[in-house]
């Protein structure tokens, strides 16, 4: 069991060494200032905390690690530019003559795109739940749960603990339906990744084997 899990680490670890370099250079040079950084990155450090804590009980599979990694450089991106001046945000603004630089939406996109699979990976291995049109309602509405919450964190961060970097914070740009829109986009975003990359996912799954 030991040995397997030493094998299931490999590929977390790596993933894990190229993020704290870009963690680490990303943070020093924010162009917003740290905290304004740290506030962008912090699920990041917050899911790969409990990822780090749980897997000698619960080591999930490459597929999760890798969605994580994604996710995190999305979020550091965003962090290191703040969402509302990513360049690539502000060149399809410019290119499709958009009124806002929209990187925030893909942003929250991608809280539902990857995370859905932590939350799929363990209903199923820690629960008795059947594969069926239920188990895909909870998993996405624990999604939409998770992106309603992330919603109450950032109000919450702007009023109590750091109102002077609210605006950069929140990204919302003068957008009166911001928080709606980024709810409903994390639904989104899991069901076209439930749809498009499930079956990659259950592969994964089948490969993780920690006996011996």
């Amino acid at each position: 069991m030991k040995k397997r899990l030493v094998e299931e680490a490999k590929f977390p670890l790596a993933l894990l060494g190229v993020l704290i370099v870009i963690f680490i250079f990303t943070g020093v040079y924010a162009k917003a200032g740290f905290l304004s950084w740290f506030l962008e990155v912090l699920p990041a450090f917050l899911g790969i905390g409990v990822l780090i804590v749980t897997f000698r009980r619960f080591p999930m599979s490459k597929f999760v690690y890798g969605c994580v990694f994604f996710h995190s450089l999305i979020l550091v991106y965003g962090g290191y530019y703040t969402y509302a001046e990513t360049p690539l945000g502000n060149y399809v603004r410019d290119l499709l003559e958009l009124s806002r630089n929209h990187y925030d939406r893909v942003g929250h996109l991608a809280l539902g795109f990857f995370p859905v699979f932590i939350i799929k990976e363990v209903l199923l291995r820690k629960t008795k739940l059947m594969r069926d049109g239920w188990f895909y309602f909870i998993v996405i509405s624990v999604v939409l749960a998770s992106a309603a919450l992330w919603e109450l964190v950032e109000w919450w961060t702007t009023l109590f603990v750091a109102p002077e970097i609210g605006a950069a914070y929140l990204g919302a740009q003068g957008d009166i339906w911001d928080a709606q829109w980024d709810m409903f986009l994390a639904v989104v975003g899991a069901a076209i990744s439930l749809f498009l990359l499930s079956k990659r996912h259950d592969a994964s799954m089948k490969k993780l084997n920690l006996e011996g």
